[in-house]
C-alpha cells in the first residue's frame, strides 16, 4: 500500500451551501486562500447550480474573479447542466464536478429528473466540458443509504458507475450522503466496483451522521481507495436529506492519516487556522476532534 493519499477539499462548496448564515463574498475568498495555504493541492469552490437552489453559492462567478489562484491548486466548481457549464467556462474552472444519486428518490428530490433522465443532461456537460480540455469529476450521492428509499444495493451503485465512466468522467467520488454507513457497507460496496473497475477511479466522501466515518475510511483504505474528500470544520450537510450532518473533517483526516503514516502533503496548524476563520464568519462553534483539542490545549 502506498503512503501518499490524497484529501480533496470541499468545504467551500459542500460545506458551505446548507449553511443559513450567508458568508459574505469577500470572506469565502479569504477563506479558500486560507485553504489554499494548508498544502491541499485540490478544493471544491463552488457551484454554478442556479442560485434559486443554492443562493448561499450565487457569487461563483465573482468568487472566481477575484480568488488568487495557485498554480499548484485544482480549483474545482459543481456544474448541473449545459447554462452553468457556460457560466463556469466564462471564469476558467480548473476541473467541473457533475452530480446524481444512485437511488431515485434522492434523485427526484435533488435533480427533479429520474435517474434515466439525468444521463444525457449529464453526458452534454461532459462532453461540452471534455471538448474545452477541462477533466470532470462525478459524484454519486446515497451510495449506502438514501432518505426515501431506504438501503442502496450495489449494484445500483455499479449502473450509475457505468453511464458515467462511458460518458468519458475521470473520478467517481461516492457519497454516502445522510451517513448511516459501516464498515461492511463500504465493504460490500467496494467488492463490487472494483471486481469491475481499478481503485484510483474512486474517492469517497463520507458524512458523520452516526460517527462511522473514520472508520469507513480507514475499511476504503484497506481496500486500496487513496483518494477522499473531506471539508474543514466539518462543515456541510444535504439541503435534500433531513438530518444528515456535515461532511468528515479534514483537520480529523489529516490527523489520521499522519498516525497512520501516510502522507498528505497537508499542514496541520493550517487547517485549524482556515477552520477557525470560518468558524468565525459564521458565528457557530465547529464540532471537531482536533478543534475541541485545540480549544481545550488554549485553555489549559
Amino acid at each position: 500500500m502506498t503512503n501518499k493519499v490524497r484529501i480533496k477539499e470541499v468545504g467551500p462548496r459542500d460545506g458551505l451551501q446548507n449553511e443559513k448564515n450567508y458568508i459574505s463574498t469577500t470572506d469565502k475568498i479569504a477563506f479558500i486562500e486560507k485553504l489554499s495555504e494548508t498544502g491541499l493541492d485540490y478544493i471544491e469552490v463552488t457551484s454554478f447550480v442556479h442560485p434559486k437552489w443554492i443562493p448561499q453559492l450565487a457569487d461563483a462567478v465573482d468568487v472566481l474573479c477575484n480568488l488568487k489562484r495557485r498554480k499548484e491548486i485544482t480549483y474545482a466548481a459543481l456544474v448541473p447542466n449545459i447554462k452553468g457549464l457556460e457560466r463556469a467556462l466564462q471564469v476558467h474552472i480548473d476541473e467541473v464536478s457533475i452530480f446524481m444519486s444512485a437511488s431515485e428518490g434522492h434523485n427526484l428530490s435533488n435533480i427533479n429528473k429520474t435517474i434515466s433522465d439525468t444521463f444525457p443532461v449529464l453526458k452534454e456537460v461532459v462532453e461540452e466540458a471534455r471538448l474545452n480540455n477541462l477533466a470532470v469529476r462525478g459524484y454519486v450521492s446515497t451510495v449506502i443509504g438514501c432518505p426515501y428509499d431506504g438501503p442502496v444495493k450495489p449494484e445500483q451503485v455499479l449502473y450509475v458507475v457505468d453511464h458515467l465512466i462511458d460518458m468519458g468522467v475521470k473520478e467517481i467520488s461516492l457519497g454516502d450522503t445522510i451517513g448511516v454507513g459501516v464498515p461492511t457497507d463500504i465493504e460490500r460496496l467496494l467488492e463490487v466496483l472494483l471486481k469491475k473497475y481499478p481503485p484510483y477511479l474512486f474517492a469517497m466522501h463520507f458524512h458523520d451522521t452516526y460517527g462511522t466515518a473514520i472508520a469507513n475510511i480507514v475499511k476504503s483504505l484497506e481496500m486500496g481507495i487513496l483518494t477522499f474528500d473531506s471539508s474543514i470544520g466539518g462543515l456541510g450537510g444535504c439541503p435534500y436529506a433531513k438530518g444528515a450532518s456535515g461532511n468528515v473533517a479534514t483537520e480529523d483526516v489529516h490527523y489520521l492519516f499522519t498516525k497512520m503514516g501516510k502522507q498528505t502533503g497537508l499542514n496541520a496548524k493550517k487547517l485549524l487556522e482556515a477552520a477557525y476563520f470560518i468558524e468565525s464568519k459564521l458565528g457557530k462553534t465547529l464540532n471537531t476532534k482536533q478543534l475541541a483539542i485545540s480549544r481545550s490545549e488554549v485553555n489549559h
